[in-house]
């Protein structure tokens, strides 16, 4: 085992006071968010616990939930000449047959950013019609809805948003309504909780009867959080806890939640592997669907097709290991991924090439 010392020594121990006396194990642990699998790989936790805890990855990772049919889409607007400005962990994604990177080494424009709104310095710039592509979760959804806001301020004709926005509580809702093994807790995002406080979560123990923390990234946050819900396990209690008291408040941040729902509405959405969920995906609110890229440039809607053999569906629901991937470390690889679990750097097939080989 690692030698731990500090602050972080004392909560170790009772949680393996807890786990070797108190409480039945091995435990089914799922972390929702992708930093918490990165997290709980790289500071050596599932290691040290392997036998008492099994920590489940869910879908918390924006890339890799998101439909092949919609990475088709977006293939296809890039084919059909529109400029595409995106987040660096979708270049790679594989749709059907081709990636983004595929189509710019092709020619395409495609362009990558770390802020939406350098969207519009590059649609002033190449004056062509020019598609922003929205992925994330309530964390990215501010960021999104500020652009729109910029697009409509400034009645930008060339610039348009493609949507593939999620919630996350309601695909965790979905998920543990079908969940085909028993989970004895959850670790709910610290990112998408700063945004949307703790209430979304009351459903887990309300319906669920399961205990829920929501934890931060540091090693002493993971630690924490463990703690907090061992000791709900040992209480024979189902709450939701937060333990990331300073960055998430109870009540979230309103001003951003107003922000998203000005521009944004709920509607339908796909999830890669967990099929449509009502509700789930954010879309533009009638007034503003003009700025829609599929209202401008139409593109079709085909079935998407998996990398034959890949797991990234069953593995975003907690349903399979990386490592249970005949492809995984072999012929998928972060330099040449088969899916998108190895792609992005939340996805837990990379987090575990990286962390977590044994």
């Amino acid at each position: 085992m690692p030698a731990y010392s500090g602050s972080f020594s004392p909560r170790l121990d009772e949680i393996v006071s807890l786990l070797d006396r108190e409480i039945r194990s091995p435990l089914n642990l799922m972390e929702i968010c992708g930093t918490h699998t990165v997290a709980i790989l790289r500071f050596g936790f599932r290691s040290y616990f392997k036998g008492r805890i099994d920590f489940l990855s869910g879908p918390g990772c924006p890339v890799c939930v998101t439909a092949p049919e919609d990475i088709d889409r977006i293939l296809a607007l890039a084919e059909r000449g529109v400029t595409i400005v995106t987040f660096g962990d979708l270049l790679k994604v594989p749709g059907s047959g081709s990636s983004l990177a595929a189509k710019r080494a092709e020619g395409c424009a495609v362009h990558v950013v770390y802020n939406p709104l350098e969207a519009l310095e590059i649609a002033a710039r190449t004056k062509s019609e020019t598609a922003f592509i929205g992925i994330g979760f309530e964390t990215t959804a501010p960021l999104v809805a500020a652009l729109v806001e910029e697009i409509v301020t400034r009645r930008i004709s060339n610039l348009s948003i493609y949507p593939l926005l999620k919630t996350i509580p309601t695909a965790m809702e979905h998920l543990l309504s079908r969940m085909e093994h028993r989970l004895d807790g959850l670790i709910c995002p610290g990112h998408v909780s700063a945004i949307i406080g703790e209430k979304p979560y009351g459903f887990i123990p309300a319906r669920f009867n399961l205990p829920c923390v929501i934890a931060g990234f540091e090693r002493e946050d993971i630690a924490a959080g463990l703690l907090a819900l061992l000791r709900q396990i040992k209480a024979g209690e189902s709450r939701v806890e937060n333990r990331y008291g300073r960055v998430v408040k109870r009540e979230g941040n309103p001003r951003a939640r107003e922000l998203i729902y000005r521009y944004f509405r709920p509607e339908a959405a796909r999830w890669r592997g967990l099929g449509e969920i009502p509700a789930s995906g954010l879309t533009l609110r009638p007034e503003y669907e003009d700025y829609h890229i599929l209202r401008r440039v139409p593109v079709p809607v085909l079935p998407g097709r998996e990398p034959a053999g890949c797991l990234c569906g069953r593995i975003i629901c907690g349903l399979n290991s990386p490592g249970d991937c005949p492809h995984f470390g072999r012929d998928c690889t972060p330099a040449h991924p088969l899916g998108p679990c190895m792609v992005s750097s939340e996805g837990s097939c990379q987090a575990y090439y990286l962390y977590g080989r044994e």
